[in-house]
């Protein structure tokens, strides 16, 4: 194996050099793993979560990437393998080691390259091993060599460690919350590579790395609303100046429990004094704004969420399910906010306000659904399959009033009428946040008195849907509560568990290129 790597270096070195001394089109691979996982929940994510992706299907993640677009055009691509799984518990051992183990070897098999798209999103955890994104690049770099360029890009709510960012040539991030820039922000990612490469400057002569110590949840973070508007919006200036290439912000992620949890800003350029000063000064205004920053929308524990929305007259009133958001880490099948919601009195009639629950896990009841069908009476468990230490699983009765059969690529759904409450239930958990999600089941969410969503700041689509809005104070593996979470292992002091800490050093440290490790 050393042999091959040897030889498989010698060859990547040789075709760097070739690219420099000719006009052919880069050579330049896609790989990369992206999970969020909360390791203060039960559940761990499997190799089959990442739904992997090989060679020219990898594509479709990229709708800028499509054959005829300039990206395609400017490079030879050799797309490897991309996995990007639903938020979920910490990954198994064994997913890890295959899926990395499958990337390592296509790479060697097709190699050599001038360069690599890493897209991942910065906040897997996995069993027995820290710094998981940080490992893989490493290996990476021991197949394909020191001399290729690696552009990476990340979710906000990732973390970067420093050795992913020693790894790593070129670094960015979404600068939006929600993530409505995704897409721009891997569009960016894969022009700066192209752009480095394509002009001979290579490797940027400077990459700033500055830890800040504050972990806060997503929903506190938001860019819709100040501060987080602003300090996102200073993004820019920074990397709009002539001399660097990027500047990012990575509020980080705050349902994993490693040394690497926190912030971090990163500017990456070839001018000394402005990288350096606009790492420090992004740095040091997120760190003045900390004090500022509150959830995106008003919060209240479930009790007082549902008074409200029973008395309010704006129609949805939305509520979120946040401590078991399956989008940020959660396990999905929490039932202690559907116990709550079942035992008030308003909901027992059918007479009662109209609210639908999305959703949770009961493959037992599904099967029961596909037997009777539409108008069908059933009785089965739901939830706590997985996380059962808030409420056990809730023996669901009531009417089957939509049967949506699952493909390959989805799973069946099911409406369960229990008094004025529909219940969606799932074969598997799965987050709702497109108004088709409600419609393809026959409901209407927006002529319904109350929607109650697992997930924590609303997505665009459900936002604008929304009369009304709160955030439910409920608990699970992505509890907003962090101070009953029971971190061990982070850095501290860190900001807001130690609210009275006193100014960090925020200096800028510069981190030496790949190929000068």
């Amino acid at each position: 194996m050393k042999k091959l790597l040897t030889l498989a270096i010698l060859l990547q070195l040789a075709a760097v050099t070739l690219f420099a001394q000719s006009k052919r089109p880069p050579r330049i691979a896609i790989a990369g793993l992206g999970i969020e996982s909360s390791t203060f929940s039960p559940a761990q994510s499997t190799e089959e979560a990442f739904h992997a992706r090989t060679g020219d299907s990898i594509y479709s993640r990229y709708p800028f990437m499509t054959a005829g677009s300039s990206e395609r055009k400017r490079a030879e691509w050799v797309p490897i393998l991309v996995g990007k799984s639903l938020p979920g518990g910490i990954v198994t051992r064994e997913a890890y080691e295959s899926l990395t183990g499958k990337i390592l070897r296509m790479l060697e098999e097709n190699g050599p390259y001038d360069g690599l798209f890493f897209d991942i999103h910065g906040a897997m955890s996995v069993v027995g091993l820290d710094d998981p994104e940080g490992e893989l690049i490493k290996r990476i770099r021991e197949v394909i060599g020191t001399d290729a360029l690696i552009s990476t890009s990340m979710d906000l709510h990732g973390n970067v460690s420093e050795r992913l960012a020693r790894h790593s040539d070129l670094i960015t991030c979404y600068r939006m919350a929600p993530h409505e820039d995704a897409i721009e922000s891997k569009q960016r990612a894969v022009n700066n590579l192209l752009d480095r490469l394509e002009n001979g400057k290579g490797k940027p002569k400077y990459k700033a790395y500055v830890p800040v110590p504050i972990l806060l949840p997503g929903e506190m973070t938001s860019t819709r609303i100040e501060p987080g508007k602003g300090l996102y919006a200073e993004v820019p200036t920074v990397a709009d100046q002539e001399g660097v290439i990027d500047a990012a912000i990575w509020i980080g992620y705050a349902w994993a429990d490693e040394p690497r949890n926190h912030a971090v800003v990163m500017v990456t350029g070839d001018d000394k004094k402005k990288v350096e000063s606009g790492a420090e000064k992004l740095a040091q205004s997120f760190w003045d704004a900390r004090e500022a920053f509150e959830f995106v929308a008003p919060v209240a524990p479930l009790k007082e969420s549902l008074d409200m929305a029973v008395a309010s007259d704006k129609k949805p009133f939305m509520i979120s399910d946040m401590g078991d958001n399956p989008t940020a880490g959660g396990a999905g099948d929490v039932t202690w906010t559907l116990e709550k919601i079942l035992a008030r009195a308003e909901f027992k009639s059918e007479n009662g306000p109209s609210l639908i629950y999305a959703s949770l896990p009961g493959p037992e009841l599904i099967k029961q659904a596909l037997k009777v069908g539409v108008g069908g009476k059933v009785s089965a468990p739901v939830g706590a399959e997985v996380d059962d230490r808030f409420a056990p699983p809730i023996q669901l009765s009531g009417t089957i009033t939509a049967i949506k059969q699952g493909d390959v690529n989805a799973e069946t759904e099911v409406v369960v009428k229990v008094g004025s409450i529909h219940i969606i239930v799932t074969k598997k958990r799965k987050p709702y946040h497109h108004k088709r999600d409600f419609t393809d089941l026959g409901l209407k969410p927006e002529k319904t008195d109350i929607v109650v969503v697992k997930i924590g700041y609303l997505v665009p689509e459900l936002y604008d849907m929304r009369g009304d809005w709160i955030m439910a104070l409920t608990p699970g593996g992505v509890d907003q509560d962090l101070q009953r979470l029971g971190y061990k292992r982070i850095k501290r002091p860190m900001f807001p568990l130690d609210k009275n800490m006193k100014q960090p050093d925020l200096s800028a440290k510069l981190i030496p290129a790949s190929d000068k490790l």
